[in-house]
């Protein structure tokens, strides 16, 4: 009877039959001058199998480089648009503050008289009211703000003060319907009184005769009476002129200089000798180391928004 598994040699015997294989060999590489190229050819032969052997662990580290690789891409890609969100961010903050000083270095060359003071306050609020024309600054009576004391902006009269407050004041401006300024044309010296229209860009002058000397382009300037708004401010242009002879007096209709629609920073006048202490007069070293600060403000600001660009 034939065995299923036929036993061979035992492990020990193996063994030494491989090494007394392996000392041959190595006794015939060193005593047969001629082995090195059977050798040479041995090597050839057993080279595809240490390369196939060698090939998962080749595939492994090169999918590990190709998976760091694309890791790192992902994560530089993510720090990247975090930089540049930022630096967007900083742009759009040096654009609005390098607005700002433009504004205010307007509002400082405003044409004032020499004997008016001024003090530049900043918008608080606006009314929600659609029916009136009222806005909030942050100078009250601590700052000497009095009741209906005149306010500009850097292209023209705003409005004046109806409200005071301890550390804020509410200002009517000229377009709302209850307000009234006496003007006139800078051309001829014509006075007429205009008065609001509900309209932040329109404002009509009241009682005009059909003869009045008044051309569409005509500058509106205070008249000075009424001792609420000094002679000489800027009010508005003229743009629209109707003389209907069906009626006791034209209609006439100018728009307001000052930009009623976008105040942001705006003056506050006084008189000479109601002017208190922190109120700039004409020809302060105040008013010039103001400006000229502003100005070195302005050139770091630029020299930082250059810095960053080029970055």
């Amino acid at each position: 009877m034939n065995e299923v598994f036929a036993r061979g040699p035992s492990l020990p015997v193996r063994l030494a039959i491989v090494l007394v294989f392996s000392l041959a060999a190595m006794l015939i590489d060193t005593k047969v001058e001629n082995f090195a190229t059977a050798r040479t050819y041995l090597n050839s032969m057993v080279s595809p199998l240490q390369y196939i052997a060698n090939l998962p662990g080749a595939m492994m580290s090169w999918s590990a480089d190709r998976f760091k690789s694309r890791q790192k891409l992902l994560n530089d890609n993510e720090d990247l648009t975090y930089q540049i969100t930022l630096m967007s961010e900083q742009l759009q903050r040096f654009k609005i503050l390098e607005q700002e000083n433009n504004n205010l270095r307007k509002l400082l060359d405003a044409p004032v008289r020499d004997n008016m003071h001024k003090m530049i306050t900043e918008l608080m609020a606006v009314d929600t009211n659609p029916y009136s024309h009222q806005i909030v600054v942050n100078k009250g009576a601590i700052d000497g703000v009095f009741l209906n004391q005149p306010v500009l902006d850097d292209n023209g009269i705003v409005g004046q003060v109806s409200e005071v407050g301890t550390t804020n004041s509410r200002i009517l401006l000229i377009s709302d319907v209850t307000h009234a300024i006496p003007v006139r044309i800078e051309r001829n010296n014509v006075r007429f009184i205009a008065i609001g229209d509900g309209s932040l860009d329109a404002i009509n002058l009241q009682h005009v005769p059909h003869s009045a000397d008044l051309l569409e382009g005509d500058v509106l300037v205070s008249s000075g009476l009424g001792d609420v708004f000094p002679e000489g401010y800027p009010v508005g242009i003229i743009t629209s002129i109707i003389r209907d002879e069906g009626r006791p007096f034209a209609q006439v209709q100018a728009t307001p200089l000052a930009q009623l629609d976008r105040l942001k920073y705006l003056l506050l006048l006084w008189p000479a000798d109601m002017a208190p202490d922190g109120a700039i007069a004409p020809g302060d070293e105040r008013f010039e180391q103001l400006k000229s600060g502003m100005t070195d403000s302005d050139t770091s600001e630029q020299q930082d928004l250059e810095q960053e660009n080029a970055r």
